[in-house]
Order: C-alpha cells, then sequence, then structure tokens
C-alpha cells in the first residue's frame, strides 16, 4: 500500500506491524487441515494528511463476504441493542409521525444487515424494510426469519437501482461495515444514493480512540480495512456528499463511534456533541504521530503476558480452553502464535463453526456444553468485548472452581460468582 485510500496522499506511517495471518473468518474444516493455508500482512498504517489508520487491501471483500460465518443473533447483547436503536430511530428520525399523519410509506435500508438481527425490529413495527447483504448463507437467514433481503455489496450503482426500485430510504443503517469495505468512497456515494434528500444515515464503527487506548489490536483483521476517528470519518462521508451532524460514543466492541448524516443540502451544523469528541481525540495526539507512538511497545506487552500465563499454567499441569471463535480471537491467536499444545480448544455458540478449526492456529472450536463437561480450571474469553454478558453466561464454571480470563486490555483472572 503507498497511497492513503481516502485521499491519495503518499505520506503513511507504521503504527504496527502483526507479522502475517490468514483471513479471520476463513474457518477450516478438517479435510483442509493438511492443505496450504494462505496468510497475508496485517500492518497498521496512518495517513498523516487526513489521519485515516488503514491496512493494505490484501483481499476482496467477495472473498471473505460471500459465504460468512458470523451470525448477528447469536449474540444476546448485540440483539438486545439492535433493539434499543431501533425504538430510538424511529423517534429520532420520525418514522411513525410520517406513517401515522402525512401518509408517506416510510422506507428503512439496512446495508450489510446480516442475519436480520435489526431490520426485524424494524418489520415488527410495520415499517417497510429492505437489508442490503452480501453474504448468501446470512442473507437466506435473515428471509426465513421475515426480513426481506437482497443478496448484493452497495456500490453507487446498486445504491440507486434500490432508490429506483423502492424510492429514497428515510433511514440508512450501516453498522459494524463501515470498516469493511476498501472503496470507502465508492461505498459512502452508494449510501447518498440510497437516502432520501432530507433522510438519514446511522453508521457505527469502532473507535480509533478506544482501540489506541485500551490496547484493542486484536480487532486490526484483514475484514477491516480501516479505522476511523470522527475526523477521519468526517472526511469520508464527505467524499459521497454527506454530513456528519451527531455522534454518539457507545460501549460496543470496547468503544464505538455512531455517527449521523444527512447530505450535505439538509444537513446544518454540528451538534456540540462533535466537537467534543473532535476535541478529546486531539488531545490524544490522534491527529500527529506522537499518539500513535507507544501502541506497538503495549501490543508487544499484551502478548507477551498471554503467552506466559498459558506457559506456566500448562508446567503447572492445569487446564485451559477458550471460548469464542470471534474474528478478533484469530488476530490475537495468530499473533501470539498460540496453537492446541497451549490451548487445546474453544467453544463458540454457532452452529456453524463446530467441527471447524480456527485460521493459521487451528484449535478446534466445539459446542459451549464442552467446557462442563471438561471443568478446565481458566477459560480464555476470546470476544472480551462481551466482557458483562459472557461473566454472566458463564457463571456456572463456580462449580468446580474455573476462572475465566481476560486478554485485552492487559491480562485479567476473573473468579466468577455463581
Amino acid at each position: 500500500m503507498t497511497r492513503c485510500r481516502l485521499c491519495g496522499s503518499a505520506t503513511l506511517a507504521s503504527v504496527v506491524d502483526l507479522g502475517a495471518t490468514p483471513p479471520c473468518e476463513s474457518f477450516l474444516a478438517a479435510d483442509q487441515l493438511d492443505l496450504p493455508e494462505p496468510a497475508f500482512p496485517l500492518h497498521l498504517r496512518v495517513c498523516t494528511d487526513c489521519w485515516l489508520a488503514q491496512i493494505p487491501p490484501l483481499i476482496t471483500p467477495e472473498e471473505t463476504f460471500k459465504e460468512y460465518a458470523y451470525f448477528s443473533s447469536y449474540s444476546t447483547s448485540w440483539v438486545e441493542h439492535a433493539r434499543t436503536f431501533v425504538a430510538d430511530a424511529v423517534q429520532r428520525v420520525g418514522l411513525d409521525t410520517r406513517l401515522d399523519t402525512d401518509g408517506s410509506d416510510a422506507f428503512v435500508v439496512e446495508v450489510a444487515s446480516n442475519d436480520g438481527y435489526l431490520l426485524k425490529h424494524v418489520v415488527d413495527r410495520g415499517i417497510r424494510c429492505l437489508g442490503i447483504e452480501p453474504s448468501v448463507n446470512v442473507g437466506a437467514a435473515a428471509r426465513d426469519a421475515g426480513v426481506p433481503t437482497l443478496t448484493e455489496f452497495l456500490d453507487p450503482a446498486i445504491g440507486s437501482a434500490v432508490r429506483a426500485q423502492h424510492g429514497p430510504a428515510d433511514l440508512v443503517v450501516a453498522n459494524n461495515v463501515y470498516a469493511h469495505i476498501p472503496d470507502v468512497v465508492g461505498f459512502t456515494q452508494g449510501l447518498r444514493a440510497l437516502v432520501a434528500d432530507d433522510g438519514w444515515v446511522s453508521i457505527e464503527v469502532q473507535h480509533l480512540l478506544t482501540l489506541i487506548e485500551e490496547n484493542q489490536y486484536d480487532t486490526i483483521y484483514h475484514e477491516h480495512f480501516q479505522y476511523y476517528t470522527v475526523a477521519s470519518a468526517t472526511r469520508a462521508l464527505a467524499s459521497g456528499g454527506l454530513a456528519l451532524v451527531d455522534v454518539e460514543l457507545l460501549p460496543t466492541h470496547g468503544g464505538s463511534i455512531r455517527l449521523w448524516a444527512r447530505p450535505v443540502e439538509m444537513a446544518g451544523e454540528p451538534t456540540q456533541q462533535v466537537a467534543d469528541v473532535l476535541a478529546r481525540e486531539k488531545a490524544a495526539g490522534l491527529q500527529e504521530l506522537t499518539g500513535y507512538a507507544e501502541f506497538s511497545a503495549r501490543v508487544a506487552k499484551v502478548r507477551r503476558d498471554l503467552l506466559r500465563f498459558l506457559v506456566e499454567a500448562a508446567e503447572r499441569g492445569e487446564t485451559v480452553v477458550g471460548y469464542g471463535a470471534p474474528g478478533k480471537g484469530n488476530t490475537l491467536l495468530n499473533h501470539c502464535g498460540i496453537r492446541p499444545d497451549l490451548l487445546p480448544y474453544t467453544v463458540d455458540r454457532n452452529p456453524y463453526k463446530h467441527g471447524r478449526f480456527t485460521p493459521g492456529t487451528r484449535i478446534p472450536i466445539l459446542p459451549p456444553e464442552q467446557i462442563a463437561t471438561d471443568r478446565p480450571d481458566y477459560v480464555l474469553v476470546l470476544p472480551w468485548n462481551l466482557r458483562a454478558e459472557l461473566v454472566e453466561q458463564l457463571s456456572f464454571v463456580h462449580d468446580w472452581g474455573g476462572r475465566l480470563v481476560f486478554p485485552i486490555p492487559e491480562l485479567s483472572i476473573v473468579e466468577v460468582k455463581a
């Protein structure tokens, strides 16, 4: 990668180099274990002109998302997050008002709608909606759940085609997808094509500020092509004719931002909250190289601490198994070089992953019930962003004195209560 994908600048500075890893969602079937496995450099750089953090686009979205292993509905907390968002967004955008008073046919589009986890709440309210989801398998699950879903990648042409067929959208939702597309300008233009001239766009994406501050380096993987501050997101939105008008700070994924944008012609002045978050980012040094200087050293410490714990547990004859097989976990496992000798298996609620193996590290993925059967001394929690939810779900390990281990932002061992 020689130029910034947003502004075209050639001034890219290294933030952290995690070596070469396989794509994080390329889980292996048993008959693939003796076959070669491709790995790609995972090197985060930041543009010193527009301050967009980014990795090289070495794999295409088509390679990752046509058949996808992640189903949003398997996270209880994420489904509840979506339900709350829909309730709030209906009020904010006035969808109920439009339906009740002026007779307009309100319309909501979600891009990267996954298995319908969010739009099902829109359907339940009787509001017309459409999901645009590139993955064939999860899109089919959404349709089975009663959520109208188009199997496509969003670009300006698809956005225009959807608008021509269904009309402009009063609300376009793009949660956890704005980092997943290498053509950020074309994708943003697609959002603008979808949204009504007086409509709203809501985007949720991980906040680079918390990624840096909380050592969340495992969220750097090949699916995520860029990592946003509010400052860089504002520039990205402008590239497609959208203007940021408000921002919310969210706890999801360890710290995310919800960007509320409108077509530039209707946007008006941004809220004070936008100015406040921009000031926080500037104070953290994220618009100069000083804000990134210590990150690589802190990442290395996470790796050393986790490996030291696993090796010492093995030498004491204690057992450690994993919980979850998220994309972020595969970055962590590969960067640390963890194999089945230190982590004999991990478990996951998603049946799609059962019987498969983690990419690169080739750790077996089993059903969650295996933990109660084996009664390990420790459970290494890979989706650390769901800490509160999983401490409750895994409280049963207290029955035999088991403990939970969280590797991020620093190694912590948790005694769970019954």
